[in-house]
Order: structure tokens, then sequence, then C-alpha cells
């Protein structure tokens, strides 16, 4: 099943007789709370789910956004009416990142049918609600291991026997500028690959040929061991997953990323255009 879904088809499963559970995952990287954009408008039937304080858990030693714990991220999905034998669509703002994360716990912990709005809200040419619904409490139960997960070690060894890519900005990858992190760089043996490569300019992912394409040339073929994916804190690392999804390509996260990487200074880093 492909993970993403247009607005034209969402639109139609919306009417027809098992619409999707929706759940708006609007966020910005070190901005305010959305929840206020949320509720003036979203679409019709939709939950808002926070990403810092509900997709991730306290920040310390797994990094800015580590991985929820499993029974709270449980209590938090049941709220929002997600049941096991019912669809969800997540979606965001339009940059994608915030939904991707949302779509990669939800399949991580065993979800069978999560996709998310391509091109996010921006996309979406229907009704919006102001309305806050209240669903009936759903029965998902949270089952981790569905998708690959790998920590810093892991993603030390993808680097040196598979194919290690870093989805944050190449001026960050290089380590010219560190806005946020302890340091700047990269892993070493990790390759430069951009999320903003994964979308046109509308912010709808191209199509699953010109990913292909673009992956292969970034050493991801049909020879590469292992495919791994980070970013800085675990966020858009999940977007570059989806897009490696889209590909045919199964990969994994490293949720740490970055900023658990360069706060222990035992880690090596690289720095520079190449791994």
């Amino acid at each position: 099943m492909t993970p993403i879904i247009t607005a034209t088809d969402l639109a139609s499963e919306s009417a027809g007789p098992r619409p999707p559970v929706l759940l708006d995952i609007r966020w910005q990287l070190g901005g305010p709370n959305l929840r206020p954009d949320y509720e003036a408008g979203h679409l019709p039937g939709a939950v808002f789910v926070d990403l810092d304080t509900e997709l991730a858990g306290a920040p310390g030693a797994g990094g800015r956004h580590p991985l929820p714990d499993p029974a709270e991220l449980g209590a938090v999905l049941r709220r929002a009416g997600v049941s096991r034998d019912a669809p969800v669509v997540v979606y965001d703002g339009g940059q994608g990142w915030a939904a991707a994360r949302a779509w990669w716990l939800l399949r991580w912990t065993g979800h069978p049918d999560v996709r998310v709005l391509d091109g996010g809200l921006a996309a979406w040419d229907g009704p919006r609600s102001t309305q806050t619904p209240a669903p009936a409490p759903g029965d998902f139960v949270p089952a981790p291991g569905a998708l690959p997960l790998i920590d810093a070690d892991g993603a030390a060894e993808v680097a040196r026997k598979g194919v290690l890519l870093d989805a944050r900005a190449a001026e960050r990858y290089r380590g010219d500028v560190e806005p946020i992190d302890r340091v700047g760089g990269h892993i070493p043996g990790a390759v430069s690959a951009p999320t903003s490569e994964n979308t046109g300019a509308d912010g709808r992912f191209l199509a699953a040929a010109e990913l292909t394409a673009r992956f292969a040339g970034l050493g991801v073929t049909d020879e590469a061991a292992e495919v791994g994916v980070y970013c800085g804190s675990g966020v858009s690392g999940a977007h570059e997953v989806l897009a490696l999804e889209i590909a045919g390509v199964r990969a994994a996260l490293y949720a740490g990323s970055w900023s658990q990487w360069s706060s222990d200074e035992s880690r090596p880093v690289a720095t520079g255009p190449t791994p």
C-alpha cells in the first residue's frame, strides 16, 4: 500500500463507508505550539496531536526528540480515535516532516494502514472546520518493532557497511553552520541527502521513479546491504524514510540522530562535502 494519499482521494474516502481517522500534526522546529492554527481551521474531524509533547519523549540522552514511551503514545492515539482496524491519514502544514514522524511512529508500532496527505494542508481544497471533534476512543495498542530502528552504534555500522543518509540541509552536513546542536558536521561515512530534494515546488513527493533515481544516485541500489537515515532529531529523517518507502526501499531510522550523536564527545565527527 502506498504510504501517501492525494487530497482528491482523501476527500473521496472521507465521504465513503470507511472514512479514515484524521490526525493534524502541524508543528514547526523551535517555534510555538501550532494548536491555535489548528483551531482556526482544520480538516473536518481531524484531531490535533502535538509532536513535541505527544510524539516525542523528554529531551535528554536520547536526543531532542527521543521516541515516546509506547504506552503513553498508545493513550494519545486512542484518545484521538485510532483503532487497529481503521485507516489513518496524517497531515501537517505542508513541509511533511511532522506528518512523516506520525506516520513512522504509527507504522513502527504496528498500525497496518497509515498514509500521509501528500502536500499537507496546502493541498486540501475542501472544507475546513473550527470545531474540535470528540471521537469515540480507539483500541490501538502499540507493538514496537514493525519498522527497522537503529541506535548510534547501528548508524555507525550502516555507514561502514551500507548506506547511511543524512537528511539535514547540506550546510549542516558539511559543518558550515550548526544552529541547534553542539557541533556541526556529520557521522563519518554518511551521505548528504537533504529532504528538500524529496519533493517538488508544490511540497508534494516526487514520483516513485524519480525518487528511485535520486536515491540510486546516492548509492541506494539493490546491492546496498542496508539503508539507514538520520537527521537532526529524528523528525525530518522520518520524511526521508517515507520517501524511500515510496521508492520501494525499506530503511532504518536512527531516531536519536545528530542531536544524540553530537552530544557524545566520544563519537567521531566528519566535516566537509564528502562522507
